[in-house]
């Protein structure tokens, strides 16, 4: 192996907002992802404009011979780690990953870093700063080193009601199904819908009660696990369990015949793409929609993460997979609280279907009012605005996504893409831990909108695979909603860095779809 090395480009990492303890223990084990590039690149899939049912995907079972790992990169690493004295736990050309394990001292000198321990409260975990170097004749092929930094990496994105302010309206989920007009005569069946979980868990008969008040056969829900975690309900609703219950019943009551496959990982870099990847590359689940409520600020991520994930989702497209992921629930400066403007990722990624969020007023079938979710005092507000990550997709290039709020007015992808209710003052009635409660955030739109497209793709007989481009030629499908701010991006006539589009109209959706 070539000894000279080189700083693997994106992987700078700063210091986590946390107590630094000290050198992480020598003997400590440590795991890794490698990702590694493609064989051949995929074809662009905003570049495929045609409507699913004329589309043709890559098979699951050849996509790794196409698109894959090179089997001389995965050698190559494998050769590396074994000279590191590392174990080459597993490598998995479709995934493009190479897991392998040893000891912090051992990963310190395969990668040119120092891990060291940190403390948030009474919880510590390892973290790094500075670049990664790898050799020089292995940096080509490496896209990223995930496993090393495990500080926490994303959060929720779904709200509770704060006292003293009151519940004003509560839908079940079918309730808000019939508001936005999702297709009849459907119910899921044939579909899987797979959902992103970085901790907590569901309790079956928390689901068999709920379902059953609903009316509904509760749906078949599967967990995976991934890297070592689990179903592992905490018994807080307050927690990662709300997360979980609130996706699960969301998609669930929307399309009671789908299949539901949780993917629990842990919340770190590594484990949240590990999860990604796996879901999108089961061949065992196959499932055609991913929906992810969990994200955080674009700014507390590292360049090879937001490359390894957008990849992710570009062979999600190529498999006909849609990934719909929740915009956040910061507002326009994602909680951050600097006094710049933020957008949430992955929901910044232009091969995903960004989520936002609106307050729904509504009885029946007939929609009253919807406005931009903004709880102002309750610090809640749909995320939106302009990254500063990705470049401006073709698709947005004709809808006026306005110059970042930031000095400088980048011009880039804008987020989000759709919206639906999310104001916990107007949220879903759902069961966590053994309590009926309310809930909102936009948490609840990522698995709404994937209970639409289960529908969809049921009718259709084909799964609907990257819809954006699509739904941004058929505007007229979704509800514009054109009252309220999420505090530095007023909602307005048109696409918005608010709500999007706007709100679905299932059936309409449907249509531009082509079910």
């Amino acid at each position: 192996m070539d000894r000279e090395r080189v700083a693997l480009a994106g992987s700078e990492r700063t210091a986590p907002a946390a107590r630094l303890v000290g050198p992480a223990a020598e003997y400590e084990q440590v795991e890794v992802t490698i990702v590694l590039r493609r064989r051949a690149e995929l074809p662009d899939p905003a570049a495929d404009t045609r409507p699913p049912s004329r589309r043709s995907y890559v098979d699951r079972a050849t996509f790794a011979e196409r698109y894959g790992a090179r089997p001389e990169d995965i050698a190559a690493v494998e050769a590396f780690a074994r000279e590191a004295g590392l174990q080459v736990v597993s490598a998995d050309a479709a995934r493009r990953t190479v897991v392998m394990r040893g000891t912090v001292a051992a990963m310190n000198a395969a990668f040119g870093t120092q891990v060291q321990r940190y403390a948030q409260g009474d919880a510590q975990f390892r973290g790094r700063t500075g670049a990664l170097t790898v050799p020089a004749a292995l940096a080509p092929a490496i896209v990223a080193v995930l496993g090393l930094d495990e500080r926490p990496q994303a959060r929720t994105q779904f709200r509770r009601v704060r006292r003293p302010r009151a519940v004003t309206l509560s839908y079940t989920p079918p309730q808000i199904a019939q508001l936005y007009d999702f297709p009849s005569g459907a119910d899921g069946k044939g579909e899987t819908i797979a959902l992103i979980e970085l901790g907590g868990g569901y309790v079956q008969s928390d689901l068999d009660a709920y379902f059953r008040t609903l009316g509904l056969p509760t749906p078949t829900v599967v967990s995976v696990p991934v890297d070592g975690a689990a179903n592992a309900p905490s018994g807080d609703a307050n927690g990662p369990d709300g997360e979980v219950m609130l996706d699960v019943e969301v998609a669930g009551a929307v399309a009671p015949g789908a299949t539901i496959v949780v993917y629990f990982a842990p919340n770190t870099d590594k484990g949240f793409l590990d999860a990604i990847t796996t879901a999108v590359h089961d061949t065992t689940h196959a499932p055609s929609i991913v929906s992810i409520s969990w994200g955080g600020p674009e700014s507390s991520w590292t360049q090879q993460a937001f490359t390894s994930f957008d990849q992710a989702f570009v062979d999600a497209a190529a498999l006909g997979v849609t990934v719909c992921v929740a915009s956040g629930d910061g507002g326009s400066d994602d909680g951050v609280g600097d006094g710049r403007a933020h957008v949430d990722f992955p929901a910044s990624s232009p091969h995903v279907l960004a989520c936002g969020g609106t307050t729904l007023y509504g009885s029946g079938a007939v929609i009253s009012g919807e406005t931009v979710w903004n709880d102002g005092s309750q610090g809640g507000a749909s995320g939106g605005g302009v990254s500063d990550a990705f470049p401006l997709p073709s698709w947005q290039s004709s809808v006026g996504v306005p110059p970042s709020a930031n000095a400088g007015g980048r011009v880039g992808r804008g987020v989000p893409d759709v919206c639906g209710d999310a104001d916990p003052a107007t949220g879903y009635s759902v069961r966590v831990d053994g309590s009926n409660t309310v809930i909102g955030g936009t948490s609840a739109v990522a698995p709404l909108w994937a209970g639409l497209l289960a529908l969809i793709n049921q009718r259709r007989g084909k799964p609907s695979g990257f819809v954006n481009a699509l739904l941004y030629a058929h505007a007229q499908a979704l509800r514009d909603v054109t009252s309220g701010s999420n505090g530095a991006y007023a909602a307005g006539p048109g696409w918005d860095a608010c709500t999007g589009l706007g709100s679905p109209d299932g059936a309409q959706v449907a249509i531009a779809l082509g079910a």
